[in-house]
């Protein structure tokens, strides 16, 4: 068995590591005004709706949602179908259940398209691997898959693209404070403009995943609305 080296940093402490030097250099106000107006700016990208009215939408018999914090192989797509086809194997067809998966903290690149990828080395960056080239990717790999890039054993090919399981009425949101941070971690290593990759990162999240004030919030709403939990890491 391979041994952790003690000083390695895990992902969620290089996120906290990241919003807390960021902190320390700019003082807390410099931090929280600049959250609120990627909140504003994201809210209004999404028709001015209060966040809490999106949950509204939860009234299934059977409520689940997933909550994603990391690019945990296939397990942030499957789960949700699976959830799905158990329930209807089980009496409950698709449409009379619900499902949120949120996208936080290191899953947000999933919240974005191909382009983005590509222009700044998301896989790189959030250290996914494009599952058919083994290779950081530099494309979505669950946005718009081909028929037949994913398979499970003793099942075979599954439909677990975001836009697959948005049909099938799966919802997606995603945390507005780790594309706040990221976007500005990205912008420094790449001499760019922070607010402009914020702008293009926010402008361009894939059509129906909606955007929230944090990934923590939005589970906790979902929570609220009668979801049960599940981490899917």
């Amino acid at each position: 068995m391979e041994k952790i080296k003690q000083n390695d940093a895990s992902p969620r402490r290089k996120f906290l590591q990241k919003l807390a030097t960021g902190t320390a250099a700019l003082g807390m106000a410099s931090v929280i005004t600049p959250f609120q107006q990627a909140h504003a700016g994201l809210m209004s990208a999404s028709n001015d709706s209060s966040p809490d009215e999106w949950f509204n939408q939860l009234k299934g018999k059977h409520k689940i949602v997933f909550d994603a914090t990391g690019p945990h192989g296939i397990f942030p797509f499957a789960w949700p179908r699976v959830f799905l086809l158990t329930n209807a194997a089980t009496g409950t067809p698709e449409n009379e259940n619900s499902v949120v998966v949120v996208l936080r903290h290191n899953a947000i690149p999933y919240a974005l398209p191909d382009n983005i990828w590509a222009k700044y080395n998301l896989g790189e960056v959030f250290k996914i691997d494009d599952p058919k080239i083994k290779k950081p990717a530099t494309r979505n790999p669950f946005w718009h898959p081909k028929q037949g890039d994913f398979s499970v054993p003793g099942v075979g090919n599954v439909n677990i693209g975001i836009n697959e399981l948005q049909e099938s009425g799966v919802l997606f949101c995603v945390c507005s404070m780790a594309i706040l941070v990221n976007s500005t971690v990205v912008a420094g290593k790449m001499n760019m403009n922070a607010d402009d990759v914020k702008k293009e990162w926010t402008s361009n999240i894939i059509p129906g995943i909606e955007p929230m004030p944090s990934g923590v919030w939005a589970v906790g709403r979902a929570q609220e609305h009668g979801c049960g939990y599940c981490f899917v890491g």
